[in-house]
């Protein structure tokens, strides 16, 4: 995979709404993980606000934002969809599905007016939602002997910490098994941190790198 900086994502669907001479725009945005999701998403506000007369969609989907979407659902060709879609791309995100639902006050805007409003209503929603970080990293196990696991386990917090990494759940077996997702270029130096704390007696195993949701 890439090592180039992902796309970002939301976590959460977030709505707002704008009233520009009349007209309200209510905008919905909502993280999704396939264009058959958005869909759905896309269906559900159709159906919820089925007296409005324009559902103006932008999508976004993929790791790496491959399949891009727009449509102006019968606002003049340009002036909704694309705008709405270019401030997903403008921003960075990924895995977003944009439904702008408009109901129309009876003052005609012109072209500029709409695409400054369904840019506008994409944009400010955005700025009210919370955004999530995405990396690529991999996923590395340890398995320490149960008496050492406490002392291993602020070790490799702290370590985490410094280094962009993760610390993920523990299980205990045999022995315990901690498992860390890391920054690719950071596996080697987590070798050797961990041969440093142990004497040369652990040996992390690294195994696949994903895409991996991480705190902004």
């Amino acid at each position: 995979m890439s090592q180039a900086a992902l796309p970002s994502t939301i976590a959460a669907a977030v709505d707002h709404e704008l009233v520009i001479k009349k007209s309200r725009f209510l905008a919905h945005l909502a993280p999704v993980s396939s264009v058959a999701e958005a869909d759905a998403v896309v269906a559900r506000v159709r159906k919820g606000s089925w007296d409005a007369r324009h559902h103006c969609v932008a999508l976004v989907v993929g790791p790496h934002a491959e399949q891009q979407r727009s449509t102006d659902d019968g606002e003049p060709s340009g002036t909704a969809g694309v705008p709405m879609l270019e401030v997903l791309r403008h921003r960075a995100v990924t895995d977003v599905v944009a439904v702008v639902t408009r109901y129309f006050g009876g003052v005609l805007l012109g072209a500029g007016g709409l695409v400054r409003a369904y840019s506008s209503a994409v944009s400010e929603t955005l700025d009210r939602a919370r955004v999530v970080r995405r990396q690529v990293l991999t996923e590395v196990m340890l398995e320490v002997p149960h008496a050492d696991a406490g002392r291993l386990d602020n070790v490799l917090r702290e370590w985490a910490a410094q280094h962009g990494a993760v610390l993920g759940g523990t299980e205990y077996g045999a022995a315990a098994r901690f498992t860390l997702l890391v920054p690719p270029d950071a596996v080697a130096r987590l070798a050797d941190d961990v041969a440093a704390a142990t004497a040369g007696a652990l040996v992390p195993r690294p195994g696949a790198s994903r895409v991996v949701d991480v705190p902004a």
